[in-house]
């Protein structure tokens, strides 16, 4: 479905960043890799390449505007143009988490809203001033539950996750006249995430729920009693990256499995 796209993909490090590099890469994108910690990406591009697959990595930070403009440019210089630009950068500071509104200080609480507006606007500007001159392209980030869906002690991190599905909206709303389509993904409870593993550790494992106990809680939230797997995921995500989805824009992608019956 993506044979001859050039696809950037942010935070491609992480669990679902790199799950969906292996999709992308398996339906024929050539992949331009971008994360903090070389030796991740250097293996998810040699696995890739192994595979028959393109790949090429490159440290950056998504939250540097510079360093951002610099990567694309670079992109440009040797594939002409970008097609996809997936941003999958999440943040794992422990502190975000466990404790309730009522006494969580302001720093903590706008730190994750500040970190996620931030990297997704910044990749979502660098690859747009690019497709608007192609007049084509399909910009996309990861949401999750919490942005529809009240949960205790998260402290900011509904709000940063309805703040990206808000960005996702006006950018499609000033875009899509100009063929560029932009497309969020809302995810739920996948245990294979950092995410998870740090709400398991902040939240549950202290009232005594065993890891297994914390994957049949999350499983029992969805109409199929199973948590939603990271290859379904990127599944989607190549499909809704792909020209198959061309009506697709402004919106983000239930994944759910019921949880929201949206």
């Amino acid at each position: 479905m993506l044979k001859n796209k050039v696809a950037v993909i942010y935070g491609a490090g992480g669990a679902i960043g790199s799950a969906v590099a292996r999709a992308f890469a398996r339906d024929g994108a050539r992949l331009f890799l971008t994360g903090r910690h070389r030796s991740t990406l250097e293996s998810l591009a040699g696995e890739i390449i192994s595979a028959g697959g393109s790949a090429e990595m490159a440290e950056v930070d998504s939250l540097d505007e510079k360093a951002l403009e610099r990567h694309m440019n670079s992109v440009i210089d040797k594939a002409g143009r970008v097609d996809i630009s997936f941003n999958a950068v999440g943040l794992t500071d422990p502190t975000i988490l466990g404790v309730p509104l009522a006494e969580l200080d302001v720093e903590r609480f706008v730190l994750p809203v500040a970190f996620y507006a931030r990297t997704y606007f910044l990749t979502a500007r660098t690859a747009a001033r690019h497709m608007l001159q192609e007049k084509a392209g399909v910009i996309m980030t990861v949401s999750a539950l919490p942005a529809r869906y009240g949960t205790p002690s998260n402290g900011g991190y509904g709000a940063a996750q309805a703040a990206k599905e808000a960005l996702t909206r006006d950018l499609s709303c000033e875009l899509a006249r100009h063929g560029i389509r932009v497309v969020a993904l809302r995810a739920h409870g996948m245990p294979e995430t950092e995410t998870m593993k740090a709400l398991f550790e902040i939240k549950f494992k202290a009232s005594g729920m065993s890891w297994e106990q914390f994957c049949g809680y999350l499983a029992g939230t969805t109409h199929p009693r199973r948590v939603m797997r990271l290859e379904e995921v990127a599944n989607m995500a190549a499909f809704i990256a792909s020209d198959q989805a061309s009506g697709m824009t402004g919106t983000a992608v239930n994944l759910t499995m019921g949880t929201l019956d949206d």
